[in-house]
């Protein structure tokens, strides 16, 4: 049984046509978001929530530090929102801007040291919070990618890992492969029976991705 299910995972693989890659990676402290992009590995976003996150978490010790802090914290969901809107209609004109805005944000000089700190961390992860300048199709969160991974948590919770590399491979691509299906509006056992019998009704899933996109 073990090795049926392997094979029919290599099956859908095959027909897939790409790998079966993680949904998220974490990079700590924040959680790194895959672009669409065919080229995954290179291309990584930081999520945005993740990074503020680096600012809320910190305390003011006394009152001007709590001000700066807030702040500072405001200035970034500002730009956040400025970032979505860029997003809808991206141009030259406004990414120079946007650029010009981080760094005003990002090199301000605090009294407070945690929190100037804290700035000039997220300012040298300019390259990968900016992604979105070049490539307005990602998203600037990875909230999707923890809800797209709840589901490995927990049947890890319940059932524990796999007992083999060919166990793993099955459960991801079958998961991959339902998730897909899911987003696509198409039901996974009848596709699943499509496949099985080899009547292939049914498109091939990235064929049907780049007709959305297109």
């Amino acid at each position: 049984m073990r090795s049926s299910s392997s094979s029919f995972a290599g099956l859908f693989k095959i027909e897939l046509g790409m790998p079966i890659l993680p949904i998220s990676c974490s990079s700590p402290p924040w959680r790194r978001i895959s672009s669409s992009s065919e080229d995954v590995y290179k291309r990584q976003a930081l999520c945005w929530v993740h990074a503020e996150r680096t600012i809320n978490k910190l305390i003011g010790i006394n009152t001007k530090a709590t001000e700066e802090i807030e702040e500072v914290r405001g200035n970034i969901w500002d730009f956040y929102a400025a970032l979505k809107d860029y997003k809808k209609d991206p141009s030259k004109q406004q990414k120079v801007l946007l650029e010009k805005r981080f760094d005003e944000i990002f090199t301000a000089k605090p009294s407070c040291v945690s929190l100037k700190l804290a700035l000039q961390r997220l300012h040298n992860n300019k390259k990968e919070l900016l992604l979105v300048l070049e490539h307005p199709d990602i998203p600037l969160h990875n909230n999707l990618s923890e809800n797209d991974i709840r589901e490995y948590v927990k049947k890890r919770k319940i059932s524990g890992s796999t007992r083999s590399d060919s166990g793993r491979r099955c459960r991801d691509t079958f998961t991959s492969l339902k998730k897909t299906c899911r987003k696509l509006g198409i039901s996974f056992w009848e596709y699943l029976q499509d496949r099985v019998s080899h009547k292939n009704t049914i498109a091939r899933l990235p064929d049907i991705i780049r007709s959305h996109t297109s």
